[in-house]
């Protein structure tokens, strides 16, 4: 494909996370492929000096966004604008300023916010699917996001007008699910099945050699709940002599200082994340809610670190049980204790499914692989809009 002008819209949030890390990535992939970004940012920072009533209406229909991408629109003349994640402050108004001046949009979706106001599918600890295809006033009754009843109806506002006003079946060009699995959930929930393409998350890193024995297990991330802290402590806490690296910050931190089996990190940089990679056994990945693609899965693969998974929704798909990993019941600290044991005791059959992992790494994980299919897709939304921008 020629070089395109790509416009590329997200909202960052205040605590920096996988898809912040991903933003950045797929900017500097199309920028060292010659074509031309431009970018348009807001941060959740912005949300300290704004009165609640005006951060719920930007929530529904931001102004400032229309203005502001009415003059990048003029300005850049991208052919494309590639969305991330645009809640609360960006809002479904970037659709419709798109859609006036016949720009197509194509819309990565990290995760179920369309469908779920909490996003996750989540509540009390397990999956929820009670708003799925449906209005979501079932969350606004549960609190579902931040515990809140007058916020989480702000979101379900959002999910149901925009709905009802076609903006995420007319407006959005073309749909970026990570998965197969996300990708089903998405079309249960209303989004047009042929508009949605599956494009994993990649990293870029080399082939390295390694030639220390691998030992322990890690863990990478944020330490909240849906995270699976809590099934990760009380497996550690089965196993007497073994301790789990733990690298990353959040919330379950103070619970976990004082969980045996469990050494915490702390927050550290990639070089420093990607080296304990290459000298782990396992990366643990106890999440008690469906992931959509965990960046650090790919990272472990890349690194030839096969991963231990909950047997839940898309990492079914992503980890291949006793070829590039173990996979283990969702929850269950019990058979996470077992596969952790077994990773240590097998470490012949561990190093051959680190082999598996890279393998898996270099023939879908690639900037070079993602690159082309970021292409097509990039290609197929542009086709969808020629008829509409040249019949107003």
């Amino acid at each position: 494909m020629s070089r395109l002008r790509v416009l590329v819209a997200h909202n960052s949030y205040q605590m920096r996370g996988g898809e912040d890390a991903v933003v950045d990535a797929e900017v500097v992939l199309l920028c060292s492929r010659g074509h031309a970004v431009t970018e348009y940012r807001r941060h959740n920072d912005e949300l300290r000096d704004m009165r609640t009533l005006a951060a719920a209406l930007d929530t529904l229909w931001s102004r400032r966004t229309s203005r502001d991408l009415g003059k990048l629109i003029a300005e850049a003349r991208p052919d494309v604008i590639h969305a991330h994640n645009t809640f609360p402050l960006i809002s479904p108004s970037l659709y419709w300023a798109a859609d006036r001046r016949g720009i197509p949009v194509v819309q990565t979706l990290h995760n179920f916010r369309l469908m779920c106001p909490q996003a996750m599918f989540l509540r009390a600890g397990r999956v929820c699917e009670d708003c799925l295809g449906r209005f979501p006033w079932p969350a606004v009754r549960h609190r579902c996001y931040r515990g809140s009843a007058p916020q989480t109806a702000v979101l379900a506002s959002m999910i149901g007008v925009h709905r009802m006003i076609g903006t995420y079946r007319t407006k959005v060009s073309r749909y970026i699910a990570l998965t197969e699995f996300s990708r089903t959930k998405f079309i249960a929930g209303g989004l047009p099945g042929e508009q949605i393409s599956v494009k994993p998350n990649f990293v870029d890193l080399p082939v390295t050699e390694n030639e220390r024995q691998r030992s322990g297990a890690l863990f990478v991330g944020r330490l909240s709940p849906e995270k699976g802290t809590r099934v990760l402590a009380r497996a550690a806490a089965t196993r007497r002599h073994a301790v789990i690296d733990v690298i990353g910050t959040g919330p379950e931190q103070s619970s976990l200082e004082a969980s045996p089996g469990i050494r915490l990190l702390g927050w550290q940089v990639p070089a420093t994340i990607y080296t304990r990679m290459r000298e782990a056994t396992c990366l643990v990945v106890p999440s008690i809610w469906y992931e959509n693609f965990p960046r650090t899965v790919v990272e472990a693969f890349a690194c030839g670190l096969p991963v231990i998974a909950s047997r839940l929704g898309a990492m079914v798909e992503i980890v291949r049980d006793g070829e590039t990993g173990l996979l283990f019941e969702a929850g269950n600290a019990d058979d996470l204790a077992q596969k952790m044991a077994w990773a240590e005791n097998n470490p012949a059959a561990m190093r051959e499914m680190g082999a598996n992992a890279r393998r898996e790494y270099e023939a879908r994980y690639t900037p070079a692989v993602n690159y082309r299919q970021l292409m097509t897709i990039y290609a197929d939304a542009i086709a969808a809009a020629r008829p509409r921008a040249s019949n107003p």
